[in-house]
């Protein structure tokens, strides 16, 4: 009996009830914290700048735990396709235990040597003065924002993306009412300034990870019973597949390390508006970010049954919805360039720059979009190192030599013009790596027991 696609639905109604729920609760996730930015922009340049510097090392972090999640739901979805149940709740209970404990160690880290990596990023005294006071609570909020990530892997693995898209939107809209009390103030309460931001994304977490608790406590997902037996079994395929996983989630934290380093040498408010057009990035990839979290388990199913013209189909249309949606999206925006600008920030100068960055990025998003799917998908179909490949030359071969060489030749705007170039050689490399992927199947991965 095929366990991977027992619903009915035809599959573009599937694929959008599986995505609707992650396509709201992402958007909702960073619209936060991009009007996190917004409001931080309202205190000043040097705030915002300082926070821009602290993004490389939140997206190091997002990446080690993106990584362990895409190997937990890749095993486990294929668990649940061969009809493993018993090893599935093992599975869970493990991604539990490891990724808290390797998050907590890493943010223990990066709070030690937070003063000389900041300063090889290019922040002066001032600038690390503060960060220094933000980076402690925004550490706490990126460790508590990683468990509810590994929890919210369960619950996609099993095909529930309903709750972990209804808890991004209620954390969202209690960090989006907590932050301008926290940072400005109301009453007689001054504010704290830049932490505060940080200390509303603790609060808003805390407040999911407790709902999310109380919703697995009522499922039968975790095993107690079993775990080191697993994790003699499981090591090797999920060292598999978490280590091509996590490098290929760490590289875009390592390329915005080297981004940010090429353009503090612009000057401050060109780091300020990167800053912003990072957030504003990312808010713009939502469906794609979405269809990153909903697609890999539905095709890890696939793999586990050894569905493969399933797997054609579905690629395909995730494919085809990427393209229209960011061209569609980056068309618009581009034309809205100006007032965007105008409304994220309330520095004439900051502005400007950042009105160009969103003209030339914006539209180049489709053929991110695109890169990003096929190495999502190469994680679940069993071609991890193909997608950290694909992941290393996106941004290594494609995005940092075309963003350097544009700034070195003309400043932000070539520096605009560079990273939508990468972006698109990056997006026409991976669609013909997955054609000729997909056209062979003797070079598709075998059905595992």
């Amino acid at each position: 009996m095929t366990h991977a696609e027992p619903d009915p639905l035809p599959l573009g109604r599937r694929l959008w009830h599986q995505t609707w729920p992650m396509a709201i609760g992402v958007l909702a996730l960073l619209g936060f914290q991009l009007v996190d930015s917004a409001f931080i922009a309202r205190l000043g340049t040097a705030p915002l700048a300082a926070q821009s510097f602290t993004f490389p090392l939140s997206f190091l972090i997002i990446g080690i735990q993106v990584g362990l999640g895409i190997a937990i739901a890749a095993l486990v979805s294929r668990a649940l396709g061969a009809g493993e149940t018993a090893r599935v709740r093992r599975l869970g209970s493990l991604v539990l235990l490891v990724g808290t404990a390797t998050i907590a160690l890493l943010a223990v880290a990066l709070w030690g040597w937070q003063a000389p990596i900041f300063t090889r990023l290019g922040a002066d005294a001032a600038g690390r003065e503060l960060i220094r006071d933000y980076w402690g609570p925004q550490l706490l909020a990126a460790w508590l924002g990683a468990v509810l990530y590994f929890g919210y892997s369960l619950f996609r693995a099993h095909g529930n993306t309903r709750l972990p898209g209804s808890l991004m939107v209620a954390t969202s809209l209690i960090n989006l009412v907590l932050d301008p009390l926290l940072i400005f103030g109301v009453g007689a309460w001054p504010g704290l300034g830049l932490p505060g931001a940080a200390w509303a994304t603790v609060l808003a977490f805390t407040s999911g990870l407790v709902v999310l608790g109380w919703r697995l406590a009522g499922t039968d997902w975790l095993a107690v019973s079993g775990l080191g037996r697993e994790v003699r079994v499981s090591l090797r395929p999920f060292a598999g597949i978490a280590g091509p996983a996590m490098v290929s989630q760490l590289m875009p934290p390592l390329a915005a390390l080297l981004a940010i380093s090429v353009v503090a040498r612009l000057g401050e408010p060109q780091v300020a508006a990167w800053g912003l057009a990072s957030r504003l990035e990312t808010l713009s990839l939502m469906v794609v970010l979405a269809l990153t979290m909903s697609l890999p388990p539905w095709l890890g199913r696939c793999y586990g049954a050894g569905d493969w013209e399933q797997v054609h189909r579905l690629m395909r249309l995730a494919l085809g919805v990427v393209v229209v949606w960011q061209l569609a999206l980056g068309g618009v925006m581009a034309a809205m360039a100006p007032w965007v600008a105008l409304m994220l920030s309330g520095t004439p100068e900051v502005q400007g720059e950042l009105a160009v960055l969103i003209r030339f990025l914006l539209p180049s998003y489709a053929a991110l979009g695109v890169c990003m799917l096929v190495v999502s998908a190469g994680n679940a179909l069993g071609w991890p190192l193909r997608a950290m490949l694909m992941s290393g030359a996106r941004l290594f071969v494609f995005y940092l030599p075309c963003l350097w060489l544009g700034a070195w030749l003309g400043g932000l705007t070539g520096l605009a013009m560079g990273a939508a170039l990468g972006n698109l050689l990056a997006g026409i490399t991976a669609w013909q790596v997955l054609r000729r992927i997909l056209a062979s199947p003797r070079r598709c991965p075998a059905k595992t027991a």
